[in-house]
Parts: structure tokens; C-alpha cells; sequence
């Protein structure tokens, strides 16, 4: 297998058919959605609270919701910003998901030499939406349950319970779950490697969910070398950018004005390695490359 050739080939597409690169703004929208926390309490000091210094609770107090005052967001308000939350990131998630489709189609009628748009492709990508979702449904599950177990355990921090259960309790159940997010990882990888060979399946021959990852795994089963040595590629290419990169983006982040051109880094990005793995695809699969003979 010709990498150079393929990065090349892939460099020249994106370049080519800059519409990909909107497609892969669109695929990184749902990539940088992360969770935070804030913190819904009034830690003024009170004088008819003797447990607490300067508006912080003492270390006997410290599992008692109690002492930490009344909510400072009411609980509706709370539930509201948390569904709209959750709202905003299904949509993000669904546009993300069918632009991923759409990358798909558009990079592998480049190559094809088709001629090719933003609409075509992502047309492609629509048509063939709720088998995307499903496949994109697979790898979310690990984090989907580490997301349960966490809240399980912050609740259980918060709850009138943690008192009673005592520290050791506490600290043994964020250990707990560190412990599966580690084991997760792996696991997450591999299902996203998975599921980037289940959508090019689903895309580039029709097939539904369980079908194309059948012949994802089937693919990476017969091409494992040439899959890692092309996933080792992009991680130190990633590194690379990340390290040549690291106080010009800090500074582009810091300007607001800034934000738009890290966005159409990150898209170009995205896109490129799209098209990167769209091209050994059908390379693995005996498509041609460019008008060019499957070699193998």
C-alpha cells in the first residue's frame, strides 16, 4: 500500500473541493462538545452557622449539602439549562453524524473523478442518515455508561447517603470510576475505528448497521497492518500539529476574533483525514484509486 500516495491524493482532494472542508466543520462540531460543571451553591458565611469559616463549610460538614447554604439556580431553572443542554447536543450530534456521511460520499466521487458539490454530498449523507445514526450509536454506549455510573456517583457525593457512608465510601466509588473510564478508552478507539470502516461500508455500498460493521471488521481484519500503520500516521501527524501549533492556537483561542480560522483549521483537518481513510477504503476493497489500478 502506497501511504504517500494516499496522502497525497487525499491533500489534493480537499484542496480541490474545498466543500469538504465545510462538511468537516460541520463533523467537528459534535468532537469538541465536552461537559462542565458549575457550582449552584452560596457559600457566603452566616452567623448562626458555627461550622463554617470565611462562607466554606468545616471538614465535618463537608459531606452535608445542608451546609453549603440553599441552591443559589432554582431546580426548574437547573433542569431547563440541562435539557436544553442535552437538546443542543443531539442536534450537533445528528448534524455531525450525517456530514460524516456526507464527507464519505464527496471524497469517493473526487476520486472517482465525478463531478461533485456541497449539496450532492451532502444529499448522500441525508438519504442514508438513519442508518449513520445507527451505526454512530454503537460507540457512544461506553460513554453513555460512564456517563451514568459518574452521575451515579457524584449523587451519591451530594446525597444525604455519602454522610453516612463516610469518606472511604465516597473515594472508593471515584475510583471505581476512573478505573472503567481507563478500560473505556481502549474500547471507545476501537469502536470509532469501527465505526469510521461501518460508514464507509454504509456510504460506498449501501449496506444497513449491523451489515456494514460485518464488513468493517471484515475489512480491517484482512488490511490490520496497513489500518494501524495508517492510524499511527494520523496520530503523529495530530501530535505534530499539536506541538508545532500549541502557542499560536493558544493565542488564536484567547482572540474571539480568532475563533473562526481554528474552526476551518479544525474542519480542514477533519476533512483531510476523512478523505485519507475514504481512499484506503476503496483501496482495501479493489476500488481504484484515482483512475489508477488496485494494487493491493
Amino acid at each position: 500500500m502506497d501511504y504517500g500516495r494516499i496522502l497525497n491524493r487525499a491533500w489534493h482532494i480537499v484542496w480541490e473541493h474545498k466543500f469538504l472542508i465545510i462538511l468537516g466543520v460541520l463533523v467537528a462540531l459534535s468532537s469538541g462538545l465536552g461537559s462542565s460543571t458549575s457550582s449552584g451553591t452560596n457559600l457566603q458565611n452566616t452567623a448562626d452557622s458555627p461550622s463554617t469559616e470565611f462562607g466554606v463549610p468545616l471538614p465535618d460538614t463537608w459531606f452535608d449539602p445542608g451546609a453549603w447554604g440553599s441552591p443559589a439556580v432554582p431546580l426548574w431553572l437547573a433542569l431547563f439549562l440541562i435539557g436544553l443542554g442535552l437538546a443542543i447536543a443531539l442536534v450537533l450530534w445528528v448534524i455531525s453524524t450525517l456530514a460524516r456521511g456526507g464527507l464519505i460520499a464527496g471524497a469517493a466521487a473526487a476520486d472517482r473523478g465525478q463531478s461533485t458539490s456541497f449539496s450532492q454530498a451532502w444529499s448522500a449523507g441525508w438519504k442514508r442518515g438513519w442508518t449513520l445514526l445507527g451505526i454512530g450509536l454503537l460507540p457512544a454506549v461506553p460513554g453513555l455508561v460512564l456517563l451514568l455510573l459518574g452521575g451515579t456517583g457524584f449523587l451519591v457525593y451530594m446525597s444525604n447517603a455519602s454522610t453516612q457512608l463516610g469518606i472511604p465510601a465516597v473515594r472508593n466509588v471515584a475510583v471505581i470510576v476512573a478505573m472503567l473510564a481507563c478500560l473505556a478508552v481502549p474500547l471507545i478507539l476501537a469502536l470509532e475505528l469501527l465505526r469510521a470502516l461501518a460508514n464507509r461500508a454504509c456510504m460506498l455500498e449501501g449496506l444497513g448497521v449491523i451489515d456494514a460493521y460485518r464488513r468493517g471488521i471484515r475489512v480491517l481484519v484482512d488490511n490490520l497492518g496497513p489500518a494501524l500503520v495508517l492510524f499511527l500516521i494520523q496520530v503523529a501527524v495530530t501530535l505534530a500539529m499539536v506541538i508545532l501549533l500549541i502557542v499560536p492556537g493558544v493565542c488564536l483561542a484567547l482572540c474571539c476574533l480568532f475563533w473562526p480560522v481554528l474552526v476551518l483549521f479544525q474542519g480542514s483537518v477533519t476533512a483531510f483525514f476523512s478523505t485519507m481513510w475514504t481512499l484506503a477504503w476503496r483501496e482495501w476493497t479493489g476500488a481504484t484509486l484515482a483512475g489508477e489500478p488496485h494494487t493491493g
